[in-house]
């Protein structure tokens, strides 16, 4: 069971009971890095009364770093509260009796992306922390889909609405939310800052104290904490602490790369980000509770993987990298890039993991593509995806200009050809791609479009007037339930053979999201690699046809260890039955275990 509260926790005053030596220490270490010129003693103090209010008491030690707190059981399904209505009920109890009635033996977690009140970007410009959207249901509903699912709530840490009760605060001038949000001056040196969106970067407002110019990193509606304020830190603690006890499990830190902005600098991954991404890990692992921190960094390669820090920052990071590099390898019919960065990737760290997904609510990063494909091959991904009906988000660079920092499609559209053009592939292409992401180290994360094979919305871009609405549909729930009841359709078909891939997935010690890959050299029209589990029981090889050609691997090119019997488990097939050659038909996916 989880508890829920009726209202947001009420300021503690109460030290927690034993806090451990180490914890006290690890803290006041952080702190007195983070937030010199302050009292860190009494920070400290606060800190903890912030977690852990009214005096409750953390574990006696950390929890250490290990692999117990995921298995290969565990996969996530991806959606917005609202993702299914029917102008009749809650849309979060509709979504609950999908979960209930779909997936309860397919997923084992659901995060719901933001179901507070906002006020635009559908969900991430929150103007209430504590509550639940009415239009989406209430507290209850939202515990009792965590009573049933491991819950990842959305923790948007970096701005908040500029209608929310914190600003308008700020712009009377009342303490402490005077000094809440990140001031500059227009006269500033900003030509540093690392921008994400194509709009201005200050936004003037007037204030009891006379205009101001505020940061806002993702439009003006979303305005920018000022972390350098302790007192904006200790009010997110305490957010966290109510989350917790609403039943969240796994918590999504996002656009956390931005959190803290110095004049002068790219205000992005800086010194103090890290570190309070590390206070937030060694709070979570004294927590009773298992909780698990995930990193939302939309950026290239090296620079998500340095959340992972030295197993003390987060638990799992954002496969930022995946979604591009997958859709150029099925759209150009060749592993090449795929397998250079595969072989590139370092084993997530004990107590670390990767969290590998294809496609999400905002779109297909090209950014993480970065280093990773040349501008050509960027441009191709690009320039294909448009040709099937997909959308640009843009960014501005240094100097003025702009350039693509996201494709807008639904990912089954994107991969309803090649560079070549449509074909009759689409559903065996898509499917090759999800088959890929539930094999790779780490843990999946589905999006709810992809699970069900949705198209392009355009009727919900020109709805909205965004473009990231292109893969953000809601589903009318009956419409939905007479299509997955129909064996004709196509979205049966995906759903049908998703939730089958991952059930099957769960039944196998070598898809541990932590055991041995080495990625295998098939030639390019074949990506594949190698998964162990973690007591040397099981091998599994994974390969995949990036084309719409028939191809055949010699049996001795995969190493089959002999006198054991080889399994394709998607098939069934006897691999020893085959000969000397195993046969892929277009886009076909083996998993080969013994």
């Amino acid at each position: 069971m989880v508890t829920i509260y009726a209202e947001p926790p009420q300021s503690a005053t109460s030290t927690p009971k034993k806090t451990p030596k180490r914890l006290r220490e690890g803290l006041l270490h952080l702190l007195q890095s983070v937030y010199p010129d302050h009292d860190t003693q009494e920070l400290l103090e606060r800190v903890l009364t912030a977690f852990w209010p009214d005096g409750g008491a953390p574990r006696p030690r950390g929890r250490p770093p290990g692999n117990t707190l995921w298995t290969e059981k565990d996969s996530y399904v991806i959606t917005y509260g609202n993702s299914l209505i029917n102008g009749e009920h809650k849309p979060l109890d509709l979504l609950y009796d999908f979960l209930d009635t779909r997936l309860r033996d397919v997923a084992t977690g659901v995060h719901i992306l933001p179901y507070f009140p906002y006020t635009s970007d559908d969900g991430f410009a929150i103007t209430d922390y504590y509550a639940v959207d009415s239009m989406l249901g209430a507290w209850e509903d939202v515990g009792r889909i965590a009573g049933q699912f491991r819950l990842m709530s959305d923790m948007v840490i970096n701005h908040c609405s500029s209608q929310s009760v914190m600003f308008n605060e700020y712009r009377l001038g009342h303490s402490p939310y005077d000094k809440f949000f990140f001031e500059a001056s227009p006269e500033d040196d900003l030509s540093m800052v690392v921008r994400p969106r194509a709009h201005p970067l200050l936004r003037e407002v007037d204030t009891a104290m006379g205009p101001k110019h505020v940061w806002c990193t993702f439009s003006h509606d979303q305005v920018d904490f000022d972390f350098s304020n302790p007192e904006v830190l200790l009010e997110f603690l305490r957010i966290l602490r109510f989350h917790i006890n609403g039943g969240v499990r796994t918590l999504r830190l996002d656009a956390v790369a931005f959190l803290w902005k110095e004049i002068g600098s790219p205000s992005i991954h800086l010194r103090q980000t890290h570190e309070i991404v590390r206070l937030m890990r060694l709070l979570a692992d004294y927590c009773t509770d298992p909780l698990v921190l995930i990193t939302e960094t939309n950026v290239p390669n090296a620079e998500n993987l340095s959340y992972f820090g030295n197993r003390n920052e987060a638990h799992m990071v954002y496969n930022f990298s995946l979604p591009p590099l997958l859709l150029h390898a099925l759209l150009h019919g060749t592993s090449q890039h795929l397998n250079a960065w595969q072989m590139s990737m370092p084993p997530a760290q004990l107590g670390c993991t990767y969290f590998n997904f294809t496609a999400s609510h905002d779109g297909i990063g090209m950014r993480p593509a970065e280093g990773l494909l040349s501008e050509e091959d960027i441009d191709s991904v690009i320039a294909t995806a448009k040709r099937f009906g997909g959308l640009a988000s843009m960014r501005t660079m240094p100097d003025g200009s702009t350039r693509t920092y996201e494709i807008n499609i639904a990912l089954f559209d994107a991969l309803k050809g090649t560079v070549e053009g449509e074909d009759e592939w689409n559903i065996e292409r898509f499917l090759c791609s999800q088959t890929i992401a539930l094999g790779l180290e780490g843990i999946p994360g589905i999006y709810i479009h992809s699970l069900l094979g949705t198209g392009n919305d355009y009727e919900g871009v020109e709805k909205s007037g965004h473009n990231r609405a292109i893969n953000r549909r809601r589903w009318h729930y009956p419409d939905l339930i007479a299509e997955l009841d129909d064996p004709n359709s196509r979205h049966t078909r995906v759903f049908q053979s998703m939730a089958t891939l991952m059930k099957l997935r769960s039944k196998q010690g070598a898809f541990h999201p932590n055991a041995t890959q080495f990625t295998l050299q098939l030639g390019d029209q074949l990506f594949g690699f190698w998964r162990q589990s973690l007591d040397r029981s099981q091998s599994i090889f994974a390969i995949h046809n990036l084309t719409a050609e028939e191809v055949s691997v010699p049996v001795m090119a995969l190493n089959l260890i002999g006198g054991e019997t080889w399994t394709d488990l998607i098939s069934g097939e006897d691999i020893g039955a085959m000969g000397g050659n195993i046969l892929f038909a277009p886009y076909q996916c083996r998993w080969i275990t013994n």
